[in-house]
């Protein structure tokens, strides 16, 4: 890739490049792929990030972050990549990309700002938060509901969501809590996410992905559905050729497989590798996994990461079956908003490649606050008691690395 700048390996290491465009509120995302050690991080040096519709074979490189409400796909953000930088897993860089000659003194100032920087902590905006998450009782009485128009034949599946409000200790250092998810979860995409113009940081660890399209031009994405936990009663690991699967669990799952396929069918692919069911793990869950992969160079379809995207988001797995049905109801009785929770996020032509993840698992941090969030697909064979306990141990996996 191409690089003019002059910044060498002891100016810029990966935390301190993301806290010191932090500090001078410049947008910035900072990432690692599931199952590998390398760490990258964008900046943007321009006055906002743009709104647009993901369309990877038109944009440049940059950092995509999707709302959950963007069925028309054109609402999407997009971090355009003035600064792009690979580090190995040491923090030596291993790659820069430099397309930033117009913010010069822009990019000055946060060089010298990443010489100097200590990760200490978040202070800006640093006050308490009047929201209130949701309650017991609230998300017990929205299940009962679901289910109740499960059985007059609205939908087959929805899936409900709640939040979860934890008040932040002032300092708070989320480059440490990046750090311990990387260690933590191998499998997931960990990514820290600042949007200046929202006030507002997205943290997370998501074992789901959408769409992704590599260098050799193969096209994958997963269906990821049914949840428990992969501890027992004693808290030691359950293996996963052991974990037991439900009746629910396994058509919740099948539902997700059959609505990826149904998108095949639509655009007349049909030449796909399907892998599973299987049990795959991620942190303190199991959740049933099948891998869908599509040579596109094979078929001649090279525009099929961008085409599937329009088709799959929300997928079944983060709205239900089928979706405009499912998705009223969510708007009707959730009570708050996703934002970018259950949406998409990842890497836009870096390196060739586009990456992108369902963002679950993860926190949105703004005003000293940080909001967890968590779901589950409720079906005909749901207990809403147990679809409360899902979702408290969905916000697990980030409350674990904050305590």
């Amino acid at each position: 890739m191409d690089s003019e700048s002059h910044i060498t390996s002891q100016t810029v290491l990966p935390l301190h490049g993301w806290q010191s465009a932090y500090e001078l509120g410049y947008a910035a995302a900072l990432w690692r792929l599931p199952r590998q050690k390398d760490k990258h991080l964008i900046l943007n040096f321009g006055t906002g990030v743009s709104t647009t519709k993901i369309i990877p074979e038109d944009l440049p490189s940059g950092f995509a972050i999707s709302p959950f409400l963007n069925l028309e796909g054109e609402d999407s953000l997009f971090i355009k990549a003035d600064v792009y930088f690979r580090f190995n897993e040491m923090g030596e860089m291993v790659t820069e990309s430099n397309k930033s000659a117009e913010y010069g003194s822009l990019k000055e100032q946060w060089e010298s700002r990443c010489r100097t920087v200590e990760l200490s902590a978040l202070n800006k905006n640093n006050t308490s938060d009047s929201s209130t998450h949701t309650t017991y009782s609230s998300h017990l009485q929205s299940v009962k509901e679901a289910l109740a128009a499960i059985e007059a034949g609205e939908f087959q599946k929805v899936v409900l969501s709640r939040s979860k409000h934890v008040t932040l200790p002032s300092p708070f250092s989320v480059t440490s809590i990046f750090e311990r998810l990387c260690d933590k979860y191998p499998n997931a995409f960990v990514s820290l996410v600042y949007l200046p113009h929202l006030n507002q940081i997205w943290l997370g660890a998501t074992p789901e992905t959408l769409v992704s399209v590599d260098k050799e031009g193969i096209f994958r994405t997963v269906a990821l559905a049914g949840t428990q936990s992969a501890f027992d009663t004693a808290g030691q690991p359950i293996p996963p050729k052991q974990a037991l699967w439900t009746q629910k669990e396994i058509e919740e799952q099948a539902l997700v497989s059959r609505y990826i396929i149904s998108c095949f069918k639509k655009i007349r692919v049909r030449e796909y590798i399907e892998e599973g069911p299987k049990t795959a793990v991620a942190g303190n869950l199991m959740h049933l996994r099948s891998d869908y992969a599509v040579d596109t160079k094979a078929i001649n379809f090279p525009e099929l990461g961008t085409v599937m995207l329009g088709l799959l988001h929300p997928t079944s797995a983060v709205c239900g079956m089928p979706k405009l049905p499912a998705l009223q109801f969510i708007q009707e009785h959730e009570g708050y908003d996703r934002e970018f929770y259950s949406g998409y996020l990842g890497p836009v032509n870096i390196d060739a490649e586009t990456h992108l993840f369902v963002n679950l698992r993860c926190m949105k941090i703004s005003n000293g606050v940080a909001t967890l969030y968590g779901g589950g697909g409720i079906t005909e064979d749901s207990v809403p008691e147990k679809e409360w306990q899902e979702t408290e141990l969905k916000c697990q996996t980030l409350m674990a690395v904050l305590e």
